[in-house]
């Protein structure tokens, strides 16, 4: 038999055989600690119920919109992939399409995820990975299926196996986090589940449902008050809920870093202004750069860590969004202004005394020009890692690059997997890690840093960084 891609020891790794060599010894330090994933958009509900996972395509492709996007864009409907809101097709045919474009994925960062799971998740053979496509479709289903039935197979086991010690959950500020709070009781369930509070709704006047959320969050926890008082007042405390419940990070999913200082009359008018409907676009830019600035100043009172990640134009393409709706791989990243827009925030807080403030980008420009020097200065900035279409081998080779001169590695928090495909969270730890001990081992390969050193920094770039960053 012959020995998969995804099983060789030494991919990611430089191809220079004296830098391979300290590649691997900086990989065995950390290859085996407990993952740690800050950010994530896992269901915590699907490790309560712990249910067996329906089919391959179901945990495989459909939620998947790395893959699915990839496979649209050969000329297949989503609705052939089984996506949210397609009904073509079964799970089977789904899966036939999937395969007969398994090809499309080489060199792609979600085929070497993918090419992970079959192989260490799943324990395909090399030969039927290798040669995956429309003639064995139906032979790796059948394999596939057999192997979810397994007890092993069901989303406990897999989390235990897969040695994830802490799963941060991306969640709706009204959630009751009833899933978190059953898992935390639970005394056979080893590991930690977090919830993350998520406001974007709540503060994107242009979001569907805008109004009837806010009217809900309100209604729910305002202690009675109304208008944009009330509207605040919802917020802390929702916040607080999350925070008393095991959150440690609140996450903003925001079209751009801008942020605004207004006083509390205008931030009130604009607030009143977009519950009658009447808001402009750029009513909407003030008023979210507004919110994010007022959510870094909750931040300082609940101690919740914050997170930014913008950069990403959200449903490009009207019809499919409508057919499919959100997170169906059609957000496309585009150039964002980092040091102009988050400057009235830092300038208020970006010497706060224990804030914590990690800056996420989709524009890798920004890199070495702004985010570097951002948190090369400021005690509140960290760096998020590369993230969505940017967590690939080369992107976040990139990434050490372009900001490790200028702030060093203590200034990162550590890698995210940013995934709802739950079997791929081994797979792009393990990428991750292969690419700090490659970038570690140029550095001691050119006589920059010693390799008793580049030691002390992988355990604390995989493991202390996010520990210490996210308040874990």
């Amino acid at each position: 038999m012959s020995q998969s891609i995804a099983a060789h020891p030494d991919r990611l790794l430089p191809a220079d055989p004296g830098v391979r060599e300290v590649a691997r010894e900086l990989l065995a330090k950390v290859q085996d600690l407990p993952i740690i994933s800050p950010h994530g958009h896992i269901d915590a509900a699907m490790l309560v119920d712990d249910l067996p996972f329906p089919d391959p395509t179901a945990l495989l492709v459909s939620p998947d919109h790395y893959v699915t996007r990839l496979v649209h864009a050969s000329g297949i409907s989503l609705d052939h992939l089984r996506v949210a809101g397609g009904t073509a097709v079964d799970s089977r045919t789904a899966w036939r399409n999937f395969c007969a474009a398994w090809h499309l994925f080489d060199g792609t960062a979600s085929g070497y995820w993918l090419r992970s799971e079959f192989e260490h998740v799943f324990g395909l053979p090399p030969n039927q990975i290798d040669t995956l496509g429309a003639d064995n479709a139906d032979e790796v289903y059948d394999a596939l299926l057999s192997t979810l039935a397994q007890a092993e197979f069901r989303p406990r086991q897999l989390f235990q196996r897969f040695g994830v010690e802490v799963l941060a959950t991306t969640d709706d500020p009204l959630d009751t986090l009833e899933a978190h709070q059953l898992l935390a009781k639970d005394p056979g369930f080893a590991g930690r589940v977090l919830p993350t509070f998520r406001p974007d709704a709540y503060i994107d006047i242009d979001h569907p449902g805008w109004n009837q959320r806010v009217d809900r969050l309100i209604a729910e926890a305002s202690d009675g008050l109304g208008g944009y008082a009330g509207y605040l007042r919802a917020l802390e405390n929702r916040r607080q809920f999350f925070a008393e419940r095991g959150a440690v990070s609140a996450d903003h999913g925001v079209r751009t870093p801008l942020t605004l200082r207004l006083d509390a009359a205008e931030a009130a008018e604009l607030f009143e202004k977009a519950r009658r409907g009447e808001a402009t676009s750029r009513d909407r830019d003030v008023f979210e750069a507004h919110m994010l600035h007022r959510m870094a100043g909750m931040s300082i009172e609940d101690g919740l860590v914050m997170t930014i990640h913008p950069g990403s134009h959200r449903n490009h393409h009207t019809p499919t969004f409508a057919t499919y709706g959100a997170d169906t791989g059609h957000d496309i990243p585009f150039a964002i202004d980092y040091t102009a827009g988050i400057r009235p925030l830092l300038e208020d807080f970006g010497t706060a005394k224990d804030f914590h403030l990690v800056l996420y980008t989709l524009d890798e420009t920004v890199f070495s020009r702004e985010l570097a020097p951002l948190a090369g200065f400021y005690p509140a900035v960290y760096l998020g890692s590369p993230w969505w279409f940017l967590d690939a081998p080369d992107a976040m080779l990139r990434f050490r690059s372009a900001v490790t001169e200028t702030a060093g590695f203590s200034r990162t928090s550590g890698f995210v997997d940013d995934t709802r495909a739950f079997c791929s969270i081994p797979a792009r730890h393990d990428a991750a890690r292969r690419i700090e001990a490659a970038f570690l081992a140029r550095l001691v390969a050119e006589h920059r840093i010693t390799e008793s050193r580049a030691h002390e920094l992988i355990l604390d770039i995989v493991d202390r960084a996010p520990r210490r960053v996210f308040k874990l």
